[in-house]
């Protein structure tokens, strides 16, 4: 513990983590619209990675005949693409994260409590991921910005 002079209270260090002006914030904050932006591109390309192979048999993958996979192939390709490029991301973002959660209970919960054990931590990640974007929206380096930026002109 450390002592504040300004304040004259002990600062426990999980006050330094994340206090809001750190150093690494100071450093990287200023990039984090990019690395947002960053996030989204990749999250979505690696997404309709997944949907190429249930859909293409690409990729390393098994082209899938099952109504189920095939939809879920639907989805993450389309979605993926949409989230990479930036349109309609909070939209898409959204029902990528419903069908990750889906996929997790589905196939993965069963084998398991822990995500890790039960090879299901893709699923779980990319669930938390696409909420984040459908909460958050394209952000910049998105088509939908491209778009607004030309309508308001």
């Amino acid at each position: 513990m450390l002592e504040s002079a300004r304040e004259g209270r002990t600062l426990l260090l999980v006050d330094i983590l994340t206090e809001r002006n750190s150093p690494m914030e100071k450093w990287l904050g200023k990039f984090s619209n990019f690395f947002y932006a960053l996030m989204r591109i990749v999250a979505g390309a690696l997404f309709a990675c997944h949907g190429a192979q249930k859909l293409f048999g690409v990729l390393g993958g098994q082209k899938q005949e099952a109504s189920l996979y095939l939809l879920a192939g639907v989805i993450e390709f389309g979605g993926g693409i949409l989230i990479a490029v930036g349109l309609f991301a909070s939209f898409a973002a959204f029902i990528a994260s419903g069908q990750m959660a889906v996929a997790y209970f589905k196939q993965h919960a069963p084998g398991g409590f822990w995500p890790i054990m039960n090879k299901g931590e893709l699923a779980v990640l990319f669930c938390f991921v696409f909420l984040y974007i459908s909460s958050r929206g394209s952000g910049i380096l998105s088509l939908d910005a491209l778009i607004g930026k030309r309508g308001r002109r």
